[in-house]
């Protein structure tokens, strides 16, 4: 009975070991030299002007979230070209009926401003 987990055994011994000579690795060869720009906080080139917790316009959240939900409903549209020769005319049509419904939202979205960013 021991003899069938002895491949996961040899798998996590392989793994720690492997994982084990790459810190190591890391650790003696690696170059250790922090100096005060490495040790900065803001690597932009210029020192920090605000406070880091600064307040965002709600817009800009609404437009990210509005970009998110648009980008996984066209994501459907892959799977949906790959099958369409199986799925046939019902499912051409369901996905128009999908479709129709994104675009008119996305119209909805465009018409009440929401993509605008000032």
């Amino acid at each position: 009975m021991l003899e069938n987990y002895f491949p996961i055994l040899l798998f996590l011994m392989v793994g720690f070991l492997v994982g084990g000579a790459c810190m190591l690795g890391g650790w003696f060869l690696a170059p250790n030299r922090p100096d005060s720009e490495k040790l900065s906080p803001y690597e932009c080139g210029f020192e920090a002007f605000e406070d880091a917790r600064m307040k965002f316009d709600v817009r800009y959240y609404l437009v990210a979230i509005l970009f998110i939900l648009f980008d996984l409903e066209i994501a459907f549209l892959f799977p949906w070209a790959i099958v369409l020769d199986e799925i046939g005319l019902f499912g051409f049509v369901a996905m128009m009926v999908f479709l129709s419904i994104l675009i008119v939202g996305f119209i909805y979205e465009w018409m009440k401003g929401a993509l605008e960013w000032d």
